[in-house]
């Protein structure tokens, strides 16, 4: 056949290949080949979004979880009764979700996570089978349930063994992309690590853990995602501020999807446990499924790893220092190894800038106070660093110390990167750093928002700076203008500006509106979505 020949003919098979299932529409449109796809597909009258319905389910007969993955190359524990108990030389433990015993409602689900991650329409979660999935009364076919044995260190202090005591990981999903996401139930009942816990989550925390991840994943931080929230009438008591005042709450649980939920506490368990070869297996499979880049025949690979661990979590944690997030509960079990944020509890953004920020009421030591986040990074990475120096050679053992003193650098490098596009800075400057920490400065003496000044940096011209006479509108530079040093950081600021090559103030103002959110999840908003949540009113919870 000539080329026009199959060119005229392209267009039947095409919608012969999109009526099939749209399974190979992706890899024909991104071959080079077949550049001429882009124009049919654009100029044609047939459905262009017949393909896009097609990926997305709206029942579970053909949609499959798996946890094979784990089953087939990881030890499981033999026991199966589901009571609390030291568990020894597995990973995990099978052990079904504890369903609700009364009436379950729907609170809120995420259509992006549902369609985008999960394939699934956002009708199927009106269906039965949908409420049944999310609640863990019914197991998705050919999967089993399992909870991940861990330890950690909590608040500087090794803790044992800790796990999963109140969440179950119902399945393994691999999107149209070929994405694999653990989904994981929090608050789904009792297991073998629950130590002296009912394995319930509450409707307080669960709005705060569904708003908080989707939050932080429309900020553009590394983060776990949440898929659903669930909210029952059973009865679960609480003593939710630590002081002895307990209440009795509804117990909730929230569908929660990450590509992996291993932790640092992962191998802790391991390492402190004596189990060197289960070690070196787990090591194994995270390397081999996460760090495809890692060559699992190079002796060195455990040093390979340790380097992304390292550099990734400098940059998480930088990350999250741009967004004035506090994370308020930085033990060893709740640091993932992929370096993306989970285990949502009491965390909180700044308002004011203070780098004294403690979300955490049971921290009395302020140790994870958000200035000190950073160091905790560090601290945990030692932890992590412990945990694998007897699977490492004597001179692996002095290659991967020095790959931990080089984080305070990555992490510093990391930070002034990003609060350089902040203030809109172009190029280098060796007094770049002064800038930045002279301004933080004014904003925590005048106790600015953090947020709202970055913001109102982004939309002001810098005429207006100039004139120090700060626009009504423009409220938490107005603060920061009360300090009698605002006046010679705008100085300095406006001159470093000058030296942007190439730049003008409206090219500024979009890359700086486009890097500093104009909302976070206040605390306050949190609260109040939380709260009305708890009187039946789900409005500010919804997506």
């Amino acid at each position: 056949m000539s080329r026009y020949g199959a060119a005229l003919a392209f267009p039947i098979w095409l919608m012969l290949v999109c009526q099939s299932g749209c399974c190979l529409v992706d890899s024909i449109t991104a071959a080079s080949g077949f550049s001429h796809v882009h124009d049919y597909i654009n100029k044609s009258n047939w459905d262009q979004d017949y393909c896009e319905r097609k990926r997305k389910v709206s029942h579970f007969g053909g949609w499959r979880l798996s946890t094979e993955k784990f089953t087939a190359t990881l030890p499981i524990d033999h026991i199966q009764e589901n009571y609390v108990r030291e568990v020894r030389d597995v990973i995990f433990s099978f052990v079904y979700p504890t369903p609700f015993k009364s009436r379950v409602l729907l609170v809120a689900v995420s259509k992006e996570v549902l369609e985008d991650i999960l394939d699934l329409d956002m009708s199927i979660s009106d269906s039965e089978d949908f409420i049944q999935l999310v609640t863990g009364a019914k197991i998705a076919l050919g999967s089993l349930p399992l909870a991940h044995r861990y330890g950690g260190h909590q608040f500087g202090s090794w803790a044992g063994q800790l796990g999963d005591g109140r969440a179950h990981l119902i399945g393994v999903y691999t999107n149209r992309f070929g994405d694999s996401w653990e989904l994981q139930l929090k608050g789904s009942g009792r297991t073998p690590y629950s130590r002296n816990g009912d394995g319930r989550a509450v409707l307080h925390s669960s709005v705060r853990e569904f708003l908080g991840s989707e939050a932080m994943h429309y900020l553009g931080i590394p983060t776990s995602r949440a898929a659903s929230l669930v909210v029952s009438d059973d009865d679960v008591w609480r003593d939710r501020f630590y002081n002895g005042n307990v209440k009795k709450e509804r117990g909730a649980i929230v569908l929660r999807v990450a590509k992996s939920w291993f932790r640092i506490g992962s191998l802790e368990i391991l390492a402190h446990s004596g189990e060197l070869d289960l070690l070196r297996m787990l090591l194994d499979h995270i390397i081999d499924e996460h760090f495809p880049s890692i060559d699992m025949n190079d002796s060195n690979r455990y040093l390979a790893f340790f380097s992304r661990v390292v550099s990734e979590t400098a940059g998480l944690i930088a990350l999250w220092m741009s967004v004035g997030f506090a994370h308020g509960v930085c033990n060893t079990d709740n640091f993932s190894l992929l370096a993306i944020t989970i285990d949502y509890g009491p965390f909180g953004f700044m308002e004011s800038y203070d780098p004294d920020l403690v979300p955490n009421t049971s921290d009395d030591e302020r140790r994870y106070k958000i200035g000190n986040q950073a160091n905790v990074g560090l601290f945990n990475l030692n932890k992590l660093l412990q945990a694998l120096n007897p699977l490492l050679a004597p001179r692996q053992k002095q290659l991967a110390s020095q790959i931990l003193e080089e984080y305070p650098e990555q992490y510093y490098k990391r930070f002034t990167e990003l609060f350089k596009a902040k203030l809109g800075l172009l190029g280098d400057n060796q007094d770049d750093n002064y800038l930045i920490a002279f301004l933080l400065k004014l904003m925590e003496d005048t106790k600015a928002d953090f947020t709202m000044t970055f913001r109102e940096l982004s939309e002001i011209s810098e005429d207006q700076l100039k004139s120090i006479s700060i626009p009504k509108e423009f409220w938490a530079l107005q603060d920061v203008a009360k300090h009698k040093l605002f006046s010679s950081w705008v100085v300095l600021y406006l001159l470093r500006l000058k030296r942007n090559p190439g730049d003008s103030d409206s090219k500024r103002s979009k890359r700086m509106t486009s890097i500093n959110p104009r909302y976070v999840l206040r605390n306050w908003m949190a609260e109040s979505a939380a709260q009305k949540a708890e009187r039946n009113d789900f409005s500010e919870v919804s997506c």
